[in-house]
């Protein structure tokens, strides 16, 4: 076959193992072709789209789950409200590993389109759990757990991509699956949004017992995306295989086609303290993250004196700006990642990472206004004399404002308060900003490691372990935050936050020399950088 346009210098490369491999059977050295190299690569565009909506499905409704929570059943308080947040997280984690096994053994379509008729199932299913006579909040629930078990094909996307790209390649294509991931996040509020001119009230088919309203209306919208995905996954999509160099290689995902698998004895075994190493590293840099999106309206509130739509407006805000930082971060890390190396960029961004948090430490003199409501109730919690002893200024604070409306201020019920220094402003704008840029250059960094250290090997299931680790993150960052930040404050919330990204600093100078390319530990191909 023709050689495809710029792959000579590969080819030259691989000229002494392509030698070595003339025995093996027919189908394992294949040159790519132009007509194959087109059709790999719109393959990973759909992939990217995929991955965009997975993640436009969890935030579509994410600002509007507590007032249609409240709508279509009263009974369901806060805590509930928590679980059907966690649901999302709890169904991908289950589901990741699932699809990623099944993705090792049978065309990747088959996991894909059931993947995402789960979400689209599940969504219509959210559009009408106002109809059950009782018990909405559950079948809420339930809805909301399976759209994060369709999410779990996030695993299947990951793997295909790795699969289907060469090493060169492989930085960019990960950077641009995690742009689109980032971008699904940004612009599902804004899609949720431009259906609250919709209303609360809508329009209702009493045929079919729809309300389309502000509520349903995104969901069914993403359901549509959906659908639009699985005829696009049928009409385009291809299983592609490449090997480290970009030579075409066969798989066992290939329908009526021989399997041409790599043996595992012949190609050598993954490193699995890497591995290992690698899902700690991304579980650490999920779970600040975490931690880092649900102290954020508490925080603002406390230290700020904020109402609840203050800090929901000003944080969204802030967290709409991050998401565009992050996308611009994937974009430029591709770059980068050439001259410094991966494992070096993952140094960095966790190291940023840190400085965010430790700012984030409350360093002055100065206290948060304390909540007049709960002074006005005398409902001050049990404190020991020393604890009373406070700041004339901190007295001062806690004179009722002009608007009883609402309680602002830090809640006397939180004794901290009464002792732990506020943050000011700038620091916490200057921790976002970091964090903001710190987290997406850790995330793309250690699934890009991660896939180059896996090597030709299938990534299913090892994809799927990944994405269940960040999963488990995101269930476990909030419950962390929650109760040391309400019991002993955020300088003890943020102080063992630090302590742990300095326990990831430590484990990535332990396994350094290991985060290497599966080409590159066996020989095969020369490593560009460090």
């Amino acid at each position: 076959m023709a050689a495809a346009e710029g792959r000579e210098p590969l080819l030259r490369a691989g000229e002494e193992e392509r030698q070595q491999q003339q025995q093996q059977p027919q189908g394992r050295d294949v040159v790519e072709t132009q007509e194959h190299y087109k059709s790999r690569w719109r393959s990973i565009w759909i992939m990217y789209l995929t991955m965009f909506l997975s993640s436009v499905g969890f935030s579509i409704v994410i600002m509007s789950v507590w007032p249609y929570l409240q709508k279509i059943d009263p009974t369901a308080d806060a805590s509930f409200l928590g679980w059907i947040i966690a649901s999302y997280s709890i169904g991908q984690m289950v589901a990741s590993p699932l699809f990623g096994l099944w993705s090792n053994y049978r065309p990747r379509r088959e996991p894909l389109v059931v993947s995402t008729a789960i979400s689209v199932a599940a969504n219509c299913l959210y559009a009408y759990v106002h109809a059950p006579p009782s018990h909405n909040k559950y079948y809420m629930l339930t809805a909301r757990a399976l759209v994060g078990f369709g999410a779990g094909n996030v695993a299947v996307v990951r793997s295909y991509i790795a699969g289907a790209t060469s090493l060169t390649e492989r930085t960019s294509a990960m950077a641009n699956t995690s742009a689109c991931q980032a971008a699904g996040f940004i612009l599902g509020p804004v899609i949720q949004t431009c259906f609250t001119l919709i209303g609360e009230e809508g329009i209702t088919w009493k045929s079919i017992h729809l309300q389309l309203n502000m509520y349903t209306a995104p969901v069914l919208f993403g359901a549509l995306l959906g659908i639009i995905n699985i005829i696009l996954i049928f009409a385009i999509f291809r299983e592609h295989r490449v090997d480290d160099m970009g030579r075409q290689c066969n798989s066992i995902n290939f329908e009526g086609e021989e399997h041409g698998v790599l043996h595992e004895d012949a190609e050598g075994n993954i490193d699995h303290i890497a591995v290992v190493a690698v899902n700690f590293l991304f579980f650490v840099i999920l779970f600040v993250f975490a931690v880092f999106e649900t102290i954020a309206t508490p925080l603002t509130m406390d230290m700020y004196s904020w109402t609840r739509e203050k800090a929901v407006f000003y944080n969204g805000v802030i967290l709409s700006a991050i998401g565009v930082e992050s996308v611009i971060v994937f974009l430029v890390v591709k770059t980068l990642s050439k001259k410094t190396g991966e494992r070096a960029i993952l140094h960095g961004g966790l190291l940023i990472v840190l400085i965010g948090f430790f700012i984030l430490l409350p360093w002055g003199k100065k206290l948060p206004n304390i909540q007049w409501q709960e002074i006005k109730n005398n409902s001050i919690p049990q404190t020991t004399p020393s604890e009373m002893v406070m700041p004339f200024s901190s007295w001062q604070a806690m004179q009722l404002p002009s608007n009883h409306s609402e309680p602002a201020g830090c809640p006397i019920t939180q004794s901290w308060c009464l002792n732990t220094p506020m943050i000011y402003l700038a620091q916490y704008i200057s921790s976002d900003i970091l964090i903001g840029l710190g987290y997406p250059v850790c995330n793309v960094m250690s699934y890009t490691l991660y896939s180059k250290i896996l090597g030709p090997k299938p990534q299913g299931v090892y994809m799927g372990w990944l994405t269940a680790s960040g999963s488990g993150a995101r269930i476990l960052g909030p419950v962390f935050v929650s109760q040391i930040y309400t019991h002993l404050g955020p300088r003890w919330a943020f102080s063992l936050i630090c302590g742990v990204v300095v326990v990831s600093l430590l484990v990535l100078e332990i396994v350094y020399k290991r985060l290497i390319a599966f080409s590159v530990r066996y020989g095969r191909m020369q490593e560009e950088s460090c």
